[in-house]
């Protein structure tokens, strides 16, 4: 602590001014312990002040007096024991007098509660300061610390015995040794305790904030996946761990009905509760149009209106895909969403990089819908840019990495979800969120397999195609062993809906049955494109009744709009349960 270097900084001194040291003052600089000011001391009344000296000065302080009316706490050590040699009024006052000469580890105990001992052994060796920031003691109070190595002549500074008291000068009548000087340290302790309260309380209010945006971000996403009958299905979402608020990442799977399923993953760009929120808007509206039975690319093209309607600065982006295990692929849209990839069973990976359009909530974009093969023993993995996006890497990089990660990952969803969020590095800390949703279509074979047909017949020809079809679902149901009633129930839908189809529709016609574990499923095609809904028939009406008639039947019916243009109508029967 070089005051004569210092006096140049401070206002009202100058740079040739230098710091007087009277008989038993402490020294506390390297080379300065002893000297006397070049320029007399500064009176009350201006005496004997140089000319040139200004109205405020150092001059005529001591060392010790100017540590002395510090606030901040200051203790001198010296030595490898780091014995006592001076401490302030400041530090008196907080932690009480004491003993000069005697060891730091015991005539400062506080010191070695804040961990400070090793750092001054650091100090006293390498000759360089050091500081440490907002350590807490036991008493009460934070202070942040700069331990500073000096040079103090002689190794009984101050007098062994004397002892620093609060308000006293400790030390002023004895002298302190000329001889050779040794090296000590020089603590300077600031009370930072308001500043670390309020920190404490802003750490505190982010806390809570972030857990309320967590709760909310969970609540928002599905408390239980629904899994259908052709796929394995599983899902992950880890919050970002640094940050105070989350994103607004989701994920869904939604049962349409005939077997089809939809999968949907989406980011919200932003944090907190805001973003939480739109997720959960934009998660409703993607499970009502997916209710409409739409292709990808328009149930896109209604989300990205609805969402530049719920905030115009906030855009999402998102993958909707659809699942139909009678063809064996994806159908898909994305609005900037990363690409969906696919592993084959042989551990080959695929990208489904096509069809992708700007995020939602943009506007002026026309989606479209691509399709990639998900045959039997492949696994789908959706998933939310936290996963492979780093700092100073570009995204690239980490989608290649989750390929090689999902290369080598098997077993069951879940383990892929935990082996690629471990592969990929996230942990408790990571800084962003991360959502994944693994899909398996898995490969049946023995007594699982006889659990899971198909059967189709063309319906070609007029009126005579409805008796066929009778027949044709008479045979496949009796030789899937179906017990009579459910029998005569898939039997009567199926003559009710070709029915419908040859009154209606137009070639070309198609019936397909199809059984899985859980449900017998039917299904009837056809090129017009009208679909049909259910209506109140009159007593004398002829005609009407067959949809009604399905619905009361059946577990539960639709519709939709076939790709290549016509429609398809559905009915579902929940099998019995197996004892």
């Amino acid at each position: 602590m070089n005051f004569t270097r210092w006096s140049a900084r401070l206002p009202g001194t100058q740079r040739r001014a230098a710091a007087r040291t009277d008989r038993g003052s402490v020294p506390v600089a390297r080379g300065e312990y002893g000297r006397q000011s070049e320029q007399a001391s500064v009176g009350p009344d201006g005496s004997d002040t140089p000319d040139d000296a200004p109205p405020y000065s150092l001059t005529g302080l001591s060392v010790r007096e100017v540590l002395g009316r510090l606030p901040a706490l200051v203790a001198l050590v010296y030595g490898p024991e780091h014995r006592v040699a001076y401490v302030n009024d400041a530090y008196a006052a907080a932690f009480g007098p004491r003993e000069t000469g005697a060891p730091a580890a015991v005539a400062l105990p506080e010191l070695d509660e804040l961990g400070l001992l090793p750092l001054m052994d650091q100090v006293l060796r390498s000759g360089t300061p050091r500081t440490v920031k907002s350590r807490k003691v036991s008493k009460g109070g934070s202070y942040t610390i700069t331990c500073t190595p000096i040079e103090v002549p002689g190794a009984a500074a101050g007098g062994h015995g004397a002892k620093a008291g609060h308000g006293a000068k400790a030390g002023h009548g004895a002298k302190a040794g000329h001889g050779a000087k040794e090296g000590g340290v020089l603590v300077f302790a600031a009370d930072v305790t308001d500043h670390a309260e309020a920190a404490e309380r802003l750490r505190a209010s982010e806390r809570r904030l972030r857990e309320t945006a967590v709760t909310l971000q969970r609540s928002l996403l599905p408390q239980e996946l629904e899994q259908p009958d052709d796929l394995r299905i599983a899902a992950t979402y880890q919050p970002g761990g640094t940050d105070a608020a989350v994103g607004g990442d989701w994920y869904d799977v939604i049962t349409l009905g005939a077997g089809r399923t939809a999968l949907v993953i989406g980011d919200v760009m932003g944090r907190g509760v805001r973003a939480a929120a739109v997720m959960g808007q934009l998660r409703t509206a993607v499970r009502a149009y997916a209710r409409l039975d739409l292709p990808p690319h328009e149930v896109l093209q209604l989300l990205d209106g609805l969402a530049a309607e719920i905030d115009a600065n906030q855009i999402a982006t998102c993958a909707y895909a659809v699942h139909d295990p009678n063809e064996g692929r994806l159908v898909y849209a994305s609005a900037g969403h990363l690409p969906i990839l696919v592993r084959d069973e042989d551990g080959t990976v695929r990208r489904a990089e096509d069809h992708t359009g700007p995020p939602l909530g943009t506007g002026g974009w026309m989606h479209t819908s691509g399709t990639i093969a998900l045959p039997p023993g492949s696994t789908a993995v959706l998933y939310t840019d936290g996963l492979v996006e780093r700092r100073r890497e570009d995204i690239d990089e980490g989608v290649a990495a989750l390929e090689r990660a999902l290369s080598g990952a098997t077993g069951t969803p879940q383990v892929v979800c935990d082996r690629l969020i471990r592969a990929l590095g996230v942990t408790a800390e990571h800084d962003d969120d991360v959502a994944v949703l693994v899909l398996q279509h898995p490969t049946r074979t023995g007594s699982d397999a006889e659990l899971f047909h198909n059967a189709a017949l063309d319906l070609l020809g007029g009126i005579e195609a409805a008796p066929r079809a009778r027949a044709f679902a008479t045979g496949v149901l009796a030789s899937w062993r179906f017990p009579v009633e459910l029998c005569d129930l898939g039997v009567l839908a199926v003559s009710e809906l070709v029915a419908n189809s040859l009154q209606h529709g137009t070639p070309p016609m198609r019936l397909r049955l199809r059984r899985t574990d859980r449900r017998l499923i039917i299904e009837v095609t056809d090129g017009d494109d009208h679909l049909p809904r259910r209506r109140r028939a009159e007593p004398a009406d002829e005609a009407g009744r067959g949809i009604s008639i399905v619905a009361t039947i059946a577990s539960s019916w639709g519709s939709r709009r076939t790709p290549g243009g016509g429609k398809a109508v559905w009915c579902e029967f929940a099998l019995p349960t197996l004892p």
